[in-house]
């Protein structure tokens, strides 16, 4: 059995107790909270777990293997690390820390002491994700696109702003889907409430291919969205995460181009555009909870020394293009190159 801390019982805490104290494999040791009075619910349920409100008491604990941390994104990198250095294996929520520099470190950490390290990215472990990456390696041909829109009211974050509250989702999902990684990314954004971090923004990435996406994010919208549009030369997926049942949707519409738009003195008008228009169909997906099938998965790999798909080095590529949106957010949207996004890649 391996022995499970979780570190922050805030918002997101609660799911990581109650999956691990469900999970095969693994016994929950302790639950640690700066404020002692959220934990209470947790001596109701589980009654055995030991509360603490000191993390010194959590990295001491022998019993502790591993450390499930669910805290703001500031302290990733301290907790972390800290864990890290103390032998246990890592568990971080998205993003797995606050730099580029800092991710790096605890890649580093991680391979020097042969420990997990794995970034809550939750959705690649969904159905509905997985089998888009799936129709991607398929059936979809060319990737032409990626679009997204991923907006709610609130809840309004004071560490962080709008992308890396709600963009880093779709980063995590382009990274695992998408057969290319991005050279370039731009994004522009604005902050409606003195004082606090960009509330909007837009994200525009760009690779060496053919391939763009566009990511658009919002904490003030009157409605809860969450669609994505993937096109490529033989298909084209709609995702809609809010959607009950048939949450991935595929088309068989496209294009052909018949004639040579440079022939003919470059005059486009040569050219012809033919449309394709077919069938849609509904992949049936199974019922599962993403989070538990993360948590089944770090629980493997410490026990055959195996990279989780959401590895360190994948929590390093979205935080680089996360940093770089949010300096080209600072300068109006200047286009930023992400060098080092395809050096860890």
């Amino acid at each position: 059995m391996i022995g499970v801390a979780v570190v922050g019982y805030g918002y997101w805490g609660p799911n990581l107790v109650r999956n691990f104290a469900s999970a095969a494999g693994v016994r929950l040791v302790a639950v640690c909270d700066l404020n002692r009075e959220r934990l209470t619910p947790v001596s109701r349920s589980y009654p055995t777990v030991k509360l603490t409100d000191d993390f010194e008491d959590v990295l001491r604990d022998p019993e502790v293997a591993a450390v499930a941390i669910a805290t703001p994104v500031s302290t990733h990198f301290r907790l972390a690390m800290s864990a890290l250095m103390a032998g246990k294996h890592v568990f971080v929520e998205k993003p797995i820390a606050s730099s580029t520099e800092e991710a790096q470190r605890l890649v580093e950490e991680a391979a020097r002491r042969k420990l997990v390290l794995a970034v809550d990215h939750t959705f690649i472990h969904t159905e509905a994700v997985r089998k888009m990456r799936e129709i991607v390696e398929d059936s979809l041909g060319d990737v032409y696109y990626y679009d997204s829109v991923r907006v709610n009211l609130g809840l309004f974050q004071h560490d962080v702003n709008v992308i890396w509250d709600l963009a880093v989702h779709d980063l995590s999902i382009m990274d695992y889907v998408l057969p290319a990684k991005p050279v370039a990314v731009s994004a522009t954004g604005m902050s409606h409430v003195a004082g606090e971090p960009a509330n909007i923004a837009y994200l525009n990435l760009l690779f060496d291919n053919n391939l763009i996406a566009h990511v658009h994010v919002n904490w003030l919208a009157p409605v809860k969205v969450r669609r994505t549009l993937v096109g490529g030369s033989r298909r084209m997926i709609v995702y809609d995460d809010l959607e009950p049942s048939e949450k991935i949707k595929v088309y068989d519409k496209g294009i052909t181009v018949k004639g040579d738009p440079g022939a003919n003195g470059g005059n486009a008008y040569q050219a012809l555009v033919g449309y394709r228009s077919g069938d849609m169909w509904a992949p049936h997906l199974a019922v599962t909870e993403a989070l538990g099938t993360e948590i089944r998965e770090f629980v493997q790999c410490i026990e055959k020394a195996e990279t989780p798909i959401a590895d360190g080095r994948a929590g390093l590529r979205v935080v680089r293009i996360l940093e770089a949106a949010t300096q080209s957010l600072a300068q109006r949207g200047r286009m930023i190159e992400l060098e080092d996004v395809r050096r860890v890649a």
